[in-house]
């Protein structure tokens, strides 16, 4: 008899989560070397969009079809889960993924990624202010101070705070916008797994953002024609797989645990994403300099506070 995955036991969530924190950290740069692929610059917002649904919607079919293949029949949407597929198709696929792509487009991996660990604080904002799931203490407070600051110095000039701020909202503006969606996805997912099953939520909220992604930049004329021979569809098939187990795998062990258990771990996203926008798109010298390491050290500083256990 096979024993069961025991998703609330320490060892399986880190493993887990520290799986889908890889998976995120490398979805950075995969983006902006998808762009150079499949020729699309940064202001052909309408292509952009088109990549962003190609690779949502085949993820919701990677992970449908896998889900049928292991039950052995083909799982439809569950009577009653319009209103939760759609509220997260818009949330976390759809709006999420449109300023995301856009501002990624505008900003470096290296920044895009540090800018990506906040979404741990709108996290834990979200569980606590709106949705009620847990108090908002002085700690909480100060992890998110710390991690704020941590954008903050991020964008500072290359001399430091006497060089000023600089801030590009379609760039920076637009990554950190999609944190707060994100915040509020995983909010909504909590929520709707009570009644739901998260794998099907998963994977058909993927096909409806995506495909609403896809329509709109259709409808505004994209085009994906410019891609340059087979590794640009091979590492569009990458960033399928890539949501589709990191999504759906995040999305059990929130099902499973507490909100703040779980987002602990996020530190972990602007660590790789950092190191792999450094090593694959050539942002060493950005990766490596003061201001970027100094944010690094306060959102991950920012993260550990917010979710350090109360001693009893």
């Amino acid at each position: 008899m096979k024993k069961k995955i025991d998703l609330t036991d320490m060892r399986i969530v880190l493993l887990a989560a520290g799986l889908c924190c890889f998976l995120w950290g490398s979805a950075a740069p995969a983006i902006k070397i998808g762009y150079r692929l499949f020729q699309i610059e940064a202001s052909d917002t309408a292509s952009i969009l088109m990549f962003a649904g190609v690779r949502f919607l085949l993820a919701g079919v990677l992970v449908i079809g896998y889900h049928s293949l292991v039950n052995g029949r083909w799982i439809l949407p569950p009577k009653g889960a319009g209103m939760a597929i759609g509220s997260l198709a818009l949330s976390q696929t759809a709006l999420q993924y449109l300023f995301y792509y856009v501002g990624l487009s505008h900003a470096s991996g290296v920044h895009s990624a540090i800018i990506g660990g906040t979404n741990v604080f709108f996290s834990i904002l979200c569980a606590s202010l709106i949705f009620r799931y847990e108090k908002l203490d002085m700690r909480k407070i100060a992890g998110c101070v710390l991690g704020f600051l941590g954008i903050v110095t991020v964008n500072l000039g290359g001399g430091g705070w006497e060089d000023g701020f600089t801030f590009s909202l379609l760039g920076e503006g637009f990554v950190l916008t999609a944190q707060i969606f994100y915040a509020l996805s995983g909010a909504l997912i909590k929520k709707h797994a009570k009644r739901f099953d998260v794998v099907t939520l998963s994977g058909y909220q993927f096909m409806a953002g995506g495909a609403l992604l896809l329509l709109a930049g259709a409808v505004c004329g994209g085009s994906l024609a410019g891609a340059v021979g087979p590794s640009a569809f091979v590492l569009l098939f990458y960033m399928g797989i890539l949501s589709a187990i990191a999504y759906t795998l995040w999305g059990v062990l929130l099902k499973y645990n507490p909100i703040s258990r779980v987002a602990v771990f996020g530190f972990m996203n602007p660590m790789f994403g950092v190191i792999l926008s450094a090593v694959f798109l050539g942002e060493s010298r950005q990766a490596l300099n003061r201001n970027t390491l100094a944010a690094l050290v306060l959102v991950c500083v920012g993260i550990y506070v917010v979710n350090k256990e109360k001693k009893t």
